[in-house]
């Protein structure tokens, strides 16, 4: 039996976007994308880092999309809350087939489904090396579950966000539509912010920035991508103070 390799990091949140959890579809869960990346976590997992995750609500509901078409914002949000919780049990169901011990937190209490949000208890459990799932975001309105991300990532003392997207780092401009996008290695974030470029929302990457918490961005869909940077190699982007 081969030794794990040991990481860099010992506690971190990977953030992903519910759209991830799609697959080829257009809506909903693909339960095959989920176990996907379950192994992923689960490698991950297996080298000793302390994990949690915030999985966003868009491939079942975006309240930003619903205010557009006329619904009131607070509804709206607190039912992409309710997505985020979704796609929470699902990831746990995924990660508990593969034997990984998940406990689903909420902002929303919900108990008969999920642990409500206490921070020592969380604490606990990632110290007893569960995967903590975040869901329902801040609790808020008008907070993404980027911001959230980044707040659960602070008080959980991680040591950095890995945030999971369909390309394997930050470009000065979208590489699906340009051919000559240049990626970044590094990039602080003043220059996220004033370059406009979609990390994540600008509360988030600015509470990153006054935590100095740094937000590593790489492919999702790149098999063992997240295993990989965890042990030193990979392409990715760093945001940095």
């Amino acid at each position: 039996m081969t030794e794990a390799p040991q990481s860099t990091f010992k506690r971190v949140l990977l953030k992903i976007s519910g759209e991830a959890l799609m697959g080829d579809q257009g809506y909903g869960l693909h339960p095959p994308t989920v176990e996907r990346i379950a192994r992923e976590v689960k490698s991950v997992h297996d080298m000793g880092v302390e994990i949690c995750m915030v999985i966003g609500g868009g491939n079942i509901f975006r309240g930003l999309a619903g205010s557009a078409q006329g619904m009131e914002r607070t509804t709206a949000d607190y039912m992409g809350m309710l997505a985020t919780v979704m796609n929470a049990l699902a990831m746990q169901s995924a990660l508990e087939e593969q034997g990984v011990f998940t406990r689903v937190i909420s902002a929303i209490r919900m108990d008969e489904v999920a642990e409500p949000y206490i921070r020592r208890r969380a604490v606990r459990h990632l110290e007893k090396k569960r995967v903590c799932i975040f869901a329902a975001g801040t609790g808020n309105p008008y907070f993404t579950t980027d911001t959230a991300a980044t707040l659960r990532a602070n008080e959980m003392a991680c040591e950095a966000i890995f945030k999971g997207t369909k390309v394997d780092g930050v470009y000065d401009k979208d590489p699906m539509k340009h051919a000559d996008a240049v990626r970044y290695d590094r990039i602080t974030y003043d220059e996220c912010l004033s370059r406009h470029l979609k990390v994540m929302d600008a509360s988030a990457i600015a509470l990153a920035r006054d935590n100095s918490l740094p937000i590593i961005v790489f492919s999702l869909d790149e098999p063992g991508g997240f295993r990989g940077i965890l042990a030193g190699r990979g392409t990715y982007t760093t945001v940095h103070g």
